[in-house]
């Protein structure tokens, strides 16, 4: 993935999640805090844009089997995380996943179907995943 990408994505993550301050667990851009990390909500610009750019090679990392799509599936997956696409336990993979593996590319309506939060579909939600499809989806 060229690093023109990558930056291009961690600025769409800063613009579309914005600064995290005072709302824990959540720190920086969207940084969800782990146990035993010892951050607090006092991070800089740099160090949020450092921890930021961490996460999102972790989760892009995690979906590299998919090559091009391995950032699209990134930039989701830092949002919605790693395993509510991969699945885990008891938690199916996702039908995006799925016609992935299955070698199908027309995914732009399991794409955009990660909009809901408590069962209903949130505009500003879906206007991102339309605008993280149309920046990161490579045909």
């Amino acid at each position: 993935m060229p690093d023109s990408l990558f930056d291009k994505a961690v600025e769409f993550i800063k613009r579309a999640e914005g600064w995290h301050r005072g709302q824990m667990p959540y720190i920086g851009y969207g940084h969800c805090l782990l146990p035993g990390e010892t951050l607090t909500e006092n991070l800089s610009k740099a160090q949020a844009d450092s921890l930021l750019r961490s996460d999102l090679r972790k989760c892009c990392d995690a979906f590299r089997e998919f090559e091009n799509d391995a950032l699209l599936l990134g930039v989701l997956s830092y949002n919605v995380g790693i395993f509510r696409l991969k699945g885990h336990g008891r938690i199916p993979k996702s039908r995006l996943i799925r016609k992935l593996e299955k070698g199908e590319r027309d995914i732009y309506e399991e794409y955009v179907s990660f909009r809901c939060y408590k069962g209903k579909v949130i505009p500003s939600i879906e206007r991102r995943r339309k605008a993280e499809f149309a920046l990161f989806y490579i045909p």
